[in-house]
């Protein structure tokens, strides 16, 4: 299928030189590691997006105590200050070629156990290419820029663990990564959003803002929310379901746990079997899974009894917390997690409903992340590759991925393709949004199904009487609660919108002397009822009558970055009004008027 040019020449060609630049960084940083470390041997070193790696073994290099040498982050500004010295020579890259028995020859030589893995996988027929920097040769691909002075402004930033090929039964290797670009300029533009990065970390903020919590007790990967957020999870939650709601989405409530039999007719076992937690029966013996997904669940509501075209099409919608057995290593935070709740829902229509149905999943999207503040979308179709690994006949399949393509033109997304990022079952629209400092994540995805169908053998009478089958729609609009929340933690840096904030008001006051008008004051806030985005949304609010000082209140209310505090002493109670302060501003509100501000911050 033909790809869009989302990248102009002049684009392209920078990104390539960019790339050459950090995959040269790696040869100059394994360059330095070999002089400074006799015996390393080295596993991969790709230019990756902002930078680049090596995984190093370092079981070999000994120190003069016969002692294993190890490499931390410490260690990151001598290896720096060596490749700096490396790049300080001029060494331009030379490239060869090596005949399979020559290549196997230099790489048992040179002790590069790692590599010479490598070069028995490679194809008969491939040409096995070296490049040369310096006194170090290594097995690559390439491509390189042709000198080491040209490789820009980097930087060392960490050093991890990372299994020999993905392979946790393989040796652990260290991984070393640096970041790169053309100029200095770029790359402190970089830094500087890596450290708003850290300050911005859902982790810790969820932490500082007391929203969830992890326990050894629960297990890794299985959040806890607070109350406050739970306010924020059910904030996201209810808004979600009332936009589909109002687009004729219907609730429907599936169990925690189910048969096998369910995921292996739907081809989801075969597919994703190892994922699955396993509950085992004590009264009869049966296994069942904890459930991962949604989908053949509401396909067995739409199967439960007969169906005709009139009621077509059928949409299910469900909030659900769902459970995969992800490696411990994998985990973080709520960007994934072994327990998930998704806003997940499902169409169930006819083929000629698919573009009405595709368009308003469309407009449920573009608002929903228009009000949370992420309305700079683009969107991803998804398609099967020539991998072995999808359901369905291929005809069904390049029909499904030219109506999703036809789709997003006709909607006027900003969109790229993408192939063998489809689901097993069909292809997909994936949702990427931007956040607040320019991270790009995914988010809502809608995906066409008509593998599902078949394989329950779904259907309903149409018109003429026959039976005809159904297409399945699947779509998630904030996907994972969890990790949608990760995202809209370090977007917003735990300055919620006022409608969704934990804690909307915060009122402060000056001395004990205001107690009785604070009464007041709070009588008002309690008739506020908010009505967008989501309706009836009580106003949330505490009071802070502890004998602390006035400006350690304040702190404390803007320390749990609450949107509204209102300050209240006896100038504000002679006057009837009170104080307001917001993230970025000050301002008096007269009692009589403070209903209306505050319903028209949401």
């Amino acid at each position: 299928m033909r790809k869009e040019n989302v990248m102009s020449s002049t684009e392209s060609f920078e990104t390539e030189r960019v790339d050459r630049m950090r995959h040269t960084l790696s040869h100059v940083m394994a360059t330095a590691l070999t002089e400074m470390y006799p015996g390393i041997q080295f596993g991969v070193g790709p230019a990756i997006k902002d930078g680049f790696y090596y995984d190093v073994d370092l079981s070999r290099v000994k120190t003069k105590n016969n002692e294993v040498v190890k490499i931390s982050d410490a260690d990151l500004p001598k290896i720096e200050k060596k490749m700096r010295g490396v790049i300080a020579r001029g060494f331009e890259m030379q490239y060869s070629e090596k005949s399979r028995a020559e290549a196997l020859d230099w790489a048992k030589q040179s002790g590069q156990d790692f590599k010479v893995e490598l070069i028995n996988e490679l194809p008969e027929d491939e040409v096995i290419s070296f490049y040369q920097l310096g006194d170090f040769t290594d097995l690559c691909k390439g491509p390189h820029i042709v000198s080491a002075k040209e490789v820009g402004a980097f930087k060392l930033m960490r050093v991890a663990g990372a299994y020999w090929r993905g392979d946790e039964n393989k040796p652990m290797l260290t991984r070393i990564y640096g970041v790169a670009f053309e100029t200095e300029d770029e790359l402190k533009e970089y830094l500087e959003r890596i450290e708003e990065a850290k300050a911005r970390d859902h982790r810790k903020l969820g932490k500082e803002l007391d929203l969830f919590c992890f326990s050894d007790l629960v297990g890794a990967g299985l959040p806890l929310f607070s109350p406050r957020g739970t306010v924020l999870r059910e904030m996201m939650s209810g808004y979600s379901l009332s936009l589909r709601g109002a687009s004729g989405f219907e609730k429907v409530w599936t169990p925690n746990i189910t048969k096998m039999d369910l995921y292996k007719t739907s081809g989801h076992y075969a597919k994703f079997g190892d994922e699955l937690f396993i509950v085992h029966s004590q009264v009869n013996g049966e296994n069942f899974a904890l459930k991962p997904m949604n989908c053949p669940h509401h396909a067995q509501i739409f199967a439960s009894r007969p169906r005709t075209y009139k009621e077509m099409p059928v949409r299910y919608m469900e909030a659900t917390t769902d459970y995969r057995d992800e490696k411990s290593g994998e985990l973080g935070g709520l960007s994934r997690v072994r327990s998930l709740t998704q806003d997940d829902s499902h169409v169930f229509c006819r083929k000629s409903q698919i573009e009405d149905e595709i368009k308003n999943l469309i407009r449920i999207v573009r608002e929903l992340y228009a009000t949370v503040g992420m309305g700079k979308l683009r969107a991803r179709l998804s398609y099967r590759s020539d991998e072995d690994k999808y359901l369905g006949d291929m005809s069904l399949w390049e029909m499904a991925q030219a109506q999703i393509k036809s789709a997003a033109i006709d909607n006027g997304l900003d969109f790229f393709e993408a192939e063998g990022e489809a689901a097993f079952y069909g292809p997909k629209i994936d949702f990427m949004a931007e956040d607040a400092i320019g991270r790009e994540h995914q988010v809502a995805t809608v995906q066409l199904d008509f593998v599902q169908p078949e394989r329950f053998d779904l259907n309903f009478v149409n018109e003429k009487g026959e039976k005809e089958r159904p297409v399945m729609v699947h779509h998630a609009t904030l996907g994972s609660i969890e990790r949608f929340l990760s995202v809209f933690i370090e977007h917003t840096a735990g300055w919620f919108p006022f409608w969704c904030a934990p804690e909307q008001v915060r009122i402060v006051t000056v001395n004990d002397g205001v107690l009785d008008y604070v009464s007041e004051i709070e009588d008002v806030l309690k008739q506020i009822v908010l009505d967008k985005p989501l309706k009836y949304n009580e106003l949330r609010f505490t009071t802070d009558k502890t004998d602390d000082s006035l400006g350690k209140k304040i702190r404390r209310a803007t320390s749990m970055k609450i949107p509204v505090i209102l300050v209240v002493g006896p100038k504000d109670m002679e006057a009837r009004t009170v104080s307001v302060r917001l993230k970025d501003e000050e301002k008096t509100v007269d009692l009589k008027s403070l209903s209306d501000f505050l319903k028209a911050l949401a």
